[in-house]
């Protein structure tokens, strides 16, 4: 009777603590249900954040179309200029997206100066000479204009290192409370 007894104390304790023998024991290393120690989990807290960059790093390369190399035709070249043009006489809308007689005289233009062979670049110049630098959608990267770019990215800076800040002065604060109680 007795030894029904311990049986069953066992077969408590066992259901009680799963990953423990039905002697009490933790399973060996390797064993089905066997945990990874808390200290051992907490010793690698940079897991987290490398998959979260690693992930993060993946994204960005298929989203740039790296790998996505090939020739393009004078077509697509000038469909993709026709996108960063600005109509002339049209508020805010590009090249592409309008049907006023100037846009369609542009992006005539824009393919024939494709088809004859010229860069990217050549057929942005022709068109400021011809239209001003109003004609680009996108702001020029030289000169006062250049803080069109550089504004944004250094507010972006700054908000995230007084974040930065704040977090960091939190945790100091948080660890002072917990010596405290201790």
């Amino acid at each position: 009777m007795r030894r029904r007894a311990r049986v069953a104390e066992t077969d408590r304790a066992a259901a009680v603590s799963p990953g423990r023998s039905s002697t009490g024991d933790p399973p060996p290393d390797g064993a089905p249900g066997r945990r990874e120690p808390v200290a051992a989990r907490r010793a690698r807290p940079w897991l987290g954040p490398m998959v979260l960059l690693v992930v993060l790093a993946a994204a960005l390369l298929v989203g740039s179309g790296v790998g996505q190399g090939g020739h393009q035709t004078a077509a697509q070249r000038a469909s993709a200029l026709d996108a960063e043009l600005r109509c002339p006489s049209c508020e805010d809308l590009s090249v592409a997206q309008s049907s006023a007689s100037t846009a369609v005289a542009v992006r005539h233009e824009v393919l024939q100066l494709a088809r004859r062979g010229e860069s990217d670049q050549q057929i942005e110049d022709a068109l400021v000479g011809q239209y001003g630098t109003a004609i680009l959608l996108r702001p020029p990267t030289s000169g006062l204009a250049s803080l069109v770019w550089i504004v944004p990215a250094v507010a972006g800076l700054a908000a995230a290192a007084a974040l930065g800040v704040l977090f960091w002065r939190r945790s100091r604060q948080m660890s002072r409370l917990r010596r405290r109680r201790e």
